[in-house]
């Protein structure tokens, strides 16, 4: 599942772990492998001003999701499906330290929480009444836990080694 992942705040981010939360919730919600997903991480002053032209609210916010009206983009005669493009998660880096000092655990530990909730918001996922608030944050912490468990390759930075075998 193609994730691009832009860092455009001033804080250092895991651009890969992101994406790899990203392709794991889609995954796991059974997306279409040819969906396409932006994630973008902006500063305070941008993830204020977006909140306040799409939100009607002043100040920042930790997440965002943009989603795309058009989820197909191939044409109607073509036998083959187009990729999908789900939409934009925007997240704000330097809420997500405010937030993640106020809940006892890491940046990074937010950040997994935020992408995962931005993605589910895309998916059609809200939280305006009680009964939407518990199945979204109850799926999204079985994701969190999910991800948290699966088998994951070390980045080493080596180079990949084949097994040799018949050619």
């Amino acid at each position: 599942m193609p994730v691009e992942v832009a860092n455009e705040s001033e804080i250092a981010v895991d651009e890969a772990e992101l994406a790899g939360i990203c392709r794991f919730v889609l995954g796991e919600m059974q997306v279409n492998p040819m969906a396409e997903l932006s994630v973008l991480c902006v500063d305070v002053e941008y993830m204020s001003s977006l909140h306040e032209r799409w939100m009607g609210e002043k100040g920042p916010t930790d997440v965002l999701a943009f989603p795309m009206d058009e989820l197909d983009t191939a044409r109607p005669d073509d036998p083959e499906p187009g990729p999908a493009l789900l939409g934009d998660v925007v997240l704000c880096p330097a809420v997500a330290v405010r937030q993640a000092r106020a809940a006892g655990h890491s940046m990074d530990d937010e950040l997994i929480l935020l992408a995962t909730h931005g993605v589910l918001h895309l998916l059609g996922y809200d939280h305006m009444e009680p009964d939407e608030e518990k199945e979204m944050f109850g799926l999204q912490q079985k994701l969190i836990e999910g991800w948290r468990a699966a088998p994951r390759q070390p980045v080493t930075g080596e180079p990949a080694t084949r097994e040799p075998g018949p050619r």
